[in-house]
C-alpha cells in the first residue's frame, strides 16, 4: 500500500515538472524560432520578462523526482540510469547550458556574446525536453529491464522518437499559451496575437503527433497502448483532449487566464494517463511497483516528507505562481512599457 502511494507521488511530481518545466522549455523553443536580432527582439524581451521570476523554481520538481526515484524505487533508478545514461546525460548538459545561457545573456552588453548565450539557451530548450521524452518512450516500450545495458536501441526507437517530439510539442504549446497571457498582461497587443497563433499551431502539431503515436505504440509499446485505449487509462486521455479543445476555444475568445488552466490540465492529464496505462508496472512488463520499491521504513519516511513538503512548501509555491501570473514579482519598467 505504501509503495503505491509513493508511486502516485512520483507520477504527480512528473506531471508538475512537465507543466512547470514544460512551459519554460516552450518559451525557449519560441526564442529559438523568433528570428534575427531585430525581428526577434520584442518576443525575446517578453520571454525574458516572463521567465525571470520562476525559471529556477520549476527545476525543484526535477530534483524531487530524482530523490523519490533514488530512495523510494532504487531498482527503477538503477535500471533507467544504466540503460538511458546517454540521453539523460545529454538532457543534464542541456539543463546546465540552458540555465547559464538564460542567466548570462541579459546582463551581457556585447552582441556577439549575447548571441552565444542566447543560442545556448534556445537550442538547449529544444534538446533537453526531447531527450527526456525519448527516455520515457524507451521505458514505455519495455526495451529497458533490470540488468539491461546501455544501448541506442533503448532510446532511439520509433516510440522514443514520437515521445521526444510529443514532449517538445507539448512544451511549445504550454510556452505559447503562457506567453499569450503575459503579453495581454503587459498590454502588448501585437504579441498577444503573435503567441496565440503559435499556441494554436503547436496544438495542431501536438494532435497530429498524438495520433501518429497511437499508431506507433500499437506494435512498439503494446502494453502501454492497450492501457491508453481501454479502461481507466482512457479516461484521462479523453479529459486531456477535452481540455486541449477548451484551451483553443478560450484562446480564440481571449480568455488567456482560463486558457492557462486548461492547458496545464491537458498536459498533466496526459502524463497521468501514461502512468495509469503502465499499471502495475514501473517498467513494462518487467518491473512492478512492488518489485521496485525500497525498504518499507524508507517508503514511510518518504510519505511523511511529502506531507511536510506539501504543508510547508506548497503554499509558498502557489503564492509564487499567483504573484507571477499577476505580474507582481518583476514590474515592467516604464522604459520597456
Amino acid at each position: 500500500m505504501t509503495e503505491a502511494v509513493v508511486a502516485w507521488v512520483l507520477l504527480l511530481a512528473v506531471a508538475a515538472y512537465a507543466c512547470g518545466g514544460g512551459a519554460d522549455y516552450g518559451a525557449g523553443f519560441w526564442d529559438l524560432l523568433a528570428g534575427g536580432a531585430e525581428r526577434g527582439r520584442r518576443p525575446r524581451w517578453l520571454i525574458d520578462h516572463a521567465m525571470a521570476p520562476v525559471w529556477e523554481v520549476n527545476n525543484v520538481w526535477l530534483i524531487f523526482i530524482l530523490v523519490i526515484m533514488w530512495t523510494g524505487f532504487p531498482v527503477l533508478f538503477q535500471t533507467v540510469f544504466t540503460a538511458m545514461w546517454l540521453p539523460l546525460a545529454l538532457a543534464a548538459v542541456g539543463l546546465v547550458l540552458r540555465g547559464a545561457g538564460f542567466a548570462f545573456r541579459k546582463p551581457t552588453r556585447r552582441l556577439a556574446q549575447r548571441r552565444v548565450y542566447g543560442a545556448a539557451f534556445a537550442v538547449s530548450s529544444l534538446l533537453t525536453p526531447y531527450f527526456l521524452g525519448a527516455a520515457v518512450g524507451g521505458v514505455a516500450t519495455g526495451r529497458v529491464a533490470p540488468g539491461t545495458q546501455a544501448s541506442a536501441h533503448a532510446w532511439a526507437n520509433p516510440t522514443s522518437v514520437i515521445a521526444g517530439l510529443l514532449t517538445v510539442a507539448a512544451s511549445a504549446f504550454l510556452g505559447a499559451v503562457f506567453l499569450t497571457g503575459d503579453a495581454r498582461r503587459c498590454e502588448v497587443a501585437d504579441l498577444v496575437g503573435y503567441f496565440r497563433r503559435r499556441a494554436l499551431c503547436s496544438l495542431g502539431v501536438l494532435a497530429v503527433l498524438a495520433a501518429v503515436g497511437l499508431g506507433v505504440t500499437r506494435s512498439d509499446a503494446s502494453y502501454v497502448h492497450h492501457g491508453l485505449t481501454r479502461g481507466s487509462g482512457l479516461v484521462p486521455v479523453v479529459l486531456a483532449a477535452a481540455c486541449a479543445i477548451a484551451t483553443a476555444a478560450l484562446l480564440v475568445r481571449g480568455a488567456t487566464g482560463w486558457a492557462r488552466g486548461t492547458a496545464v490540465a491537458s498536459v498533466a492529464l496526459a502524463v497521468v494517463a501514461w502512468g495509469v496505462a503502465q499499471r502495475p508496472y514501473l517498467v513494462p512488463t518487467s518491473l512492478t511497483v512492488g518489485d521496485a520499491a525500497g525498504a518499507p521504513t524508507t517508503l514511510r519516511w518518504l510519505v511523511l516528507v511529502t506531507v511536510v513538503a506539501v504543508v510547508l512548501v506548497g503554499p509558498a509555491l502557489v503564492l509564487l505562481y499567483r504573484l507571477d501570473a499577476r505580474g507582481e514579482l518583476e514590474p515592467l519598467p516604464e522604459s520597456e512599457a
